[in-house]
């Protein structure tokens, strides 16, 4: 429950420090990194406690990731970029706290 309420104040937080001036269409647009979770309705069970999201999941892995970089570099996308990423990081925090989630985001970095 606390990882689905990080996915709603982290973003706030971000808004508050650094994108004041438009906080509410801000505030959207890092909310819309949410939406790559709808790649967990191709997952069977949709949701499972023990699975790490990073790497299993097809916006999860690393040609996802590679586009939402790109998002970053264009300030049309940057801030829709910014969510997509906040999102994975939060994600990633969550396998750290599974059996074996380490491992598994270590198998999952390039390096």
């Amino acid at each position: 429950m606390l990882h689905i309420a990080l996915h709603f104040l982290v973003p706030a937080l971000i808004v508050a420090l650094f994108f004041r001036k438009r906080w509410w269409q801000s505030y959207l647009w890092l909310l819309a990194g949410l939406a790559i979770d709808i790649d967990h309705l191709l997952a069977s069970p949709v949701y499972d406690p023990l699975r790490c999201s990073i790497g299993f999941h097809p916006l999860h892995t690393w040609p996802a990731v590679l586009v939402y970089l790109a998002f970053l570099l264009h300030p049309r996308t940057r801030l829709l970029g910014i969510g997509l990423f906040v999102h994975l990081l939060l994600d990633a925090g969550d396998c750290l706290q599974m059996p074996d989630g380490a491992d598994k985001l270590r198998a999952f970095l390039p390096w």
